[in-house]
């Protein structure tokens, strides 16, 4: 990677971090992105519903084409100001880092419309990493195109600076966002008995989550309580209405799909048994994020290449992942790449991407590009 390169990397990940925007409202990120690649390649562009792709074509080659996914979405945290590209965004800001997995991979496109290619490579721009919902709507571009492999990278903290991190098969498990209403009748406080207060059945829903996680389960499960709201607060009202949010995780999307029926068929019990009605939703879904055997070798092989040392995770990281939407139509591989050991960790205001990494993914990019 040329020096140049880097910088201007940089540069824009600091325009992209000061421009923050939420799942689904990419818009000024991704102009600011194809702005950086016309000006900078000639790689063709092409834009489509809330995300683009950029593209060095091979036209003779007769293997299928290769992919490379950054994801431009940022998260509703609030950032102070001490950094000098601090958001401008209020409550909104870059605390996952797309904005550096962006910027590394516009330093691979600054890299790859210099390089000949055998095969032609497709760089994708993808929205609405932090929601579930927006590789569900790139991947479909993988059949289309006749791609074949397919590869991402994610910064991660407690790792050596520029360490690949690697896991085989698993390596992140699928999560699904369950909001369960309830609904019966609004009574004055003094007279609980004339409504349906449906407290006490979603007490015992949270009760219930426990018997589950103490189950015998086929890898690793969770189920969380994100939030329980029954009526608001006020002492002269018995609430007809309240919900609770649950998040679940699992290593196996199966395991999740049935835990998820379970929870809906008590919660349906309670209801019936209180007189209440019942509604659920479901929110922020990710597959089970799995590595292709095949992929990952080229991943291992591609560090040891480059001289960068390289590590086997033993156990999976719990944070979910759209990037399995991808695997589900194409071999692919995702890997990760250190921060530093005592980094500030993902999703935290004290976060921020870190700019001396980048080297290391475009690098990577460009290694697995050739082989």
């Amino acid at each position: 990677m040329r020096e140049e390169y880097i910088k201007k990397a940089a540069e824009l990940r600091h325009t992209l971090h000061m421009h923050p925007e939420l799942s689904g409202h990419e818009h000024e990120t991704m102009n600011t992105l194809i702005r950086f690649i016309s000006d900078n390649t000639s790689l063709y562009i092409e834009k489509r519903d809330g995300w683009f792709y950029a593209l060095k074509e091979c036209p003779y080659t007769k293997e299928g084409a290769i992919a490379f996914r950054a994801d431009m979405d940022a998260l509703p945290i609030h950032e102070g100001p001490g950094l000098s590209y601090a958001s401008v965004n209020a409550g909104v800001s870059h605390k996952c880092g797309h904005d550096g997995h962006c910027a590394a991979l516009c330093a691979f496109a600054l890299a790859l419309d210099g390089m000949e290619v055998t095969r032609s490579v497709y760089l994708i721009f993808q929205p609405a990493e932090e929601t579930g919902l927006g590789a569900a709507v790139c991947a479909p571009l993988l059949r289309e195109k006749s791609i074949t492999e397919v590869y991402a990278f994610h910064n991660l903290g407690g790792y050596e600076e520029g360490e690949i991190i690697y896991r085989r098969g698993l390596t992140q498990p699928a999560s699904e966002g369950l909001t369960l209403r309830f609904s019966g009748k609004t009574s004055h406080a003094s007279e609980p008995e004339n409504g349906k207060n449906p407290a006490e059945a979603i007490s015992r829903l949270a009760l219930y989550t426990k018997t589950l996680l103490n189950e015998a389960h086929a890898g690793i499960f969770m189920c969380t309580v994100a939030g329980i709201k029954v009526g608001n607060g006020d002492f002269g009202i018995s609430p007809g209405r309240g919900e609770i949010n649950l998040t679940l995780r699992a290593e196996y999307e199966s395991e999740l799909i049935s835990a998820k029926e379970r929870l809906i068929n008590k919660a349906q019990e309670f209801c019936k048994a209180d007189g209440l009605s019942l509604e659920h939703e479901s929110s922020d879904c990710f597959p089970e994020t799995k590595n292709d055997a095949g992929c990952l070798e080229k991943v291992i092989k591609a560090a040891a290449a480059l001289g960068l040392s390289a590590r086997e995770m033993d156990r999976m990281w719990l944070a979910s992942e759209d990037f399995g939407n991808y695997t589900k139509v194409c071999p692919g591989a995702i890997f990760y790449i250190g921060n530093g050991t005592d980094y500030p960790a993902l999703h935290t205001a004290e976060y921020d991407f870190n700019d001396r990494i980048i080297p290391a993914a475009a690098e990577m990019f460009i290694k697995l590009s050739e082989m």
